[in-house]
């Protein structure tokens, strides 16, 4: 019995061109996310997920405030960021605003988190390059703890302050937000996955697709050998969108079993 698939789309807010050949503002390209996501809810897409960079040609730079303006218009689609760069971002402020889009949403919120194929949000926010896995590595440590809504006790290398049996609010409803981790390729994140119990989010820039399925069998060996429940795995692929308007279009196919 195959598992169960769902289909979603993500989008960077890609700044475009419109029919007229003037560039889109930045404004009415947000616009055009929300409009889009409230479409693909209506037409049964399953998840909407939308990027975070900080760039000139990308729109959208807090994914979460756009996520929960489309939480107001829309009913049932799950809404996640792709992604989130952990990395230059604090865990417990992630927390806070997935969990308050998850109350806003009724419970449809996600997470996608990833280092970035781009890199401009370490420069921006402080942070030195140099860290580039460290800093991913300590921070993911970090939110997969507060993630359970207990009490946090926790003390990183490069993150300042202690938490002491520290609480961080608000709490979800349903006690969990479904946190993925995007692997553009190591062996060594897809492990990391599996030893977080986070679902797999493999993100295929280019190239055949096919190269990845090892990723997906080492992922689920992985699984295995900790003696871990069979969890999600998800591709991330590239299209485009027939509205010039629009942004180029990201399908990701979403499998809840092997």
């Amino acid at each position: 019995m195959s598992a169960p698939l769902e289909f979603a789309l993500d989008t960077f807010g890609d700044v475009t061109v419109g029919s007229d050949g003037d560039k889109v503002s930045y404004a009415q390209v947000i616009r055009n996310v929300v409009d889009e996501a409230v479409l693909a809810d209506s037409l049964g897409i399953d998840a909407f997920g939308i990027g975070e960079h900080h760039r000139q040609d990308f729109a959208v730079t807090a994914p979460e405030i756009v996520l929960a303006a489309i939480a107001s218009r829309t009913e049932r689609i799950k809404l996640s960021t792709a992604v989130t760069v952990l990395s230059s971002d604090d865990p417990v402020r992630v927390f806070e605003r997935f969990a308050t889009l998850d109350a806003v949403s009724r419970g449809r919120a996600e997470i996608i988190l990833g280092r970035g194929s781009f890199t401009e949000s370490f420069p921006l926010f402080g942070y030195d390059l140099g860290q580039y896995s460290e800093l991913f590595e300590e921070k993911l440590d970090l939110l997969a703890q507060l993630l359970e809504e207990g009490p946090v006790t926790w003390q990183g290398q490069l993150r300042p302050g202690q938490l002491t049996d520290q609480h961080v609010y608000p709490k979800t409803e349903s006690g969990r937000i479904r946190t993925w981790i995007g692997v553009g390729g190591s062996p060594e994140s897809v492990i990391r996955a599996a030893a977080y119990r986070m679902p797999l989010m493999l993100a295929i820039i280019g190239g055949q697709p096919g190269r990845f399925a090892p990723y997906v069998d080492l992922y689920h060996r992985a699984l295995a050998e900790l003696k871990a429940e069979t969890l999600p795995v998800g591709v991330h692929s590239p299209g485009t969108s027939p509205r010039p308007t629009s942004r180029p279009a990201r399908s990701c196919g979403r499998t809840t079993g092997r």
